[in-house]
């Protein structure tokens, strides 16, 4: 890739929990992450899932890579924070990892829940244990930089304080609704969400349900395929990656779902797929 956009690299796209079996191999069974290289600038991480172990891996098995970036973390559910104690650069002293998360309504740091959350006997060892640091920042609807890249995190419908984001460098916009509770009746945005997506280049959005399953989970905090449609097309983002598959998602339902709507979104003006695991592409806002 050039230095005209951002890479954007999927390390995982399921929901809910991690799955492997032969009908979810080709789209992934990692739970959720993401992430954005900027020209020059350090990678930004979206979501700590179990994807995160391939990010940044040596194909040297004994060969631990130094890393350092920033994540931006939508929220605290096991499936999107679970890959950290699995990531290979934390055995590393050279690693700096600044994360960025919801603050809680409850009042706790996030370093006391995260060290609550990681350690014996749920995990071998502390977090505190790893040579890396790892350095954690509060936020809530909050626009701040990161080195030359804009971060924009506004709260979004889900169970829990629960974050999306959209990132602006080299000309180029990206933004992460990995979960979003869809109204229950109707279709309609909060005034953050709308914010976030609105004239976005990649809209990576949550899709983990069919209409028939959202009837029996409306209160689950996700959405249907339809609704991150919807969304896409009513705020003018030019492409949609539809993501947080749900784990019982096959990829031959998968495929049939991305070609249908593909379709659709070309009428409608914009681009669709369905994210997957190892899938890169570049983003740039330059026509």
């Amino acid at each position: 890739m050039g230095e005209s956009g951002l890479k954007v690299v999927f390390h995982g796209v399921r929901g809910s929990t991690a799955c492997h079996d032969p009908h979810t191999h080709r789209y992934g069974g990692n739970t959720s992450c993401v992430s954005v290289k900027p020209p020059n600038e350090a990678p930004i991480i979206f979501d700590l899932g179990t994807g995160l172990r391939y990010l940044n891996a040596s194909q040297n098995e004994t060969e631990i890579v130094p890393f350092v970036g920033t994540c931006l973390l939508t929220h605290l559910h096991w499936d999107h924070i679970q890959g950290l104690p699995f990531f290979k650069s934390l055995l590393c002293e050279e690693t700096v990892l600044e994360i960025y998360a919801p603050r809680q309504e409850d009042g706790r740091s996030l370093r006391e829940i995260f060290l609550k959350k990681i350690c014996p006997p749920i995990f071998p060892i502390s977090l505190s244990e790893f040579k890396a640091t790892i350095n954690f920042h509060e936020v809530g609807d909050d626009d701040f930089m990161i080195g030359n890249t804009k971060v924009t995190s506004r709260f979004v419908p889900h169970t829990g304080p629960t974050l999306g984001y959209r990132i602006t460098a080299a000309n180029s916009t990206v933004t992460y609704l990995s979960d979003h509770q869809q109204p229950v009746t109707g279709f309609s945005l909060t005034t953050g969400a709308r914010q976030i997506c609105q004239g976005t280049d990649l809209l990576i959005h949550d899709s983990q349900y069919t209409p028939a399953e959202f009837e029996i989970k409306s209160d689950w905090g996700h959405s249907t395929l339809e609704f991150a449609m919807w969304v896409a097309e009513t705020t003018s983002a030019k492409r949609l990656a539809l993501f947080h598959h749900d784990p019982s998602r096959t990829d031959d339902a998968l495929d049939v779902i991305a070609r249908r709507l593909a379709g659709v979104a070309k009428n409608r003006g914009f681009e669709v797929f369905a994210a997957a695991d190892g899938m890169t592409l570049e983003v740039s806002g330059v026509v």
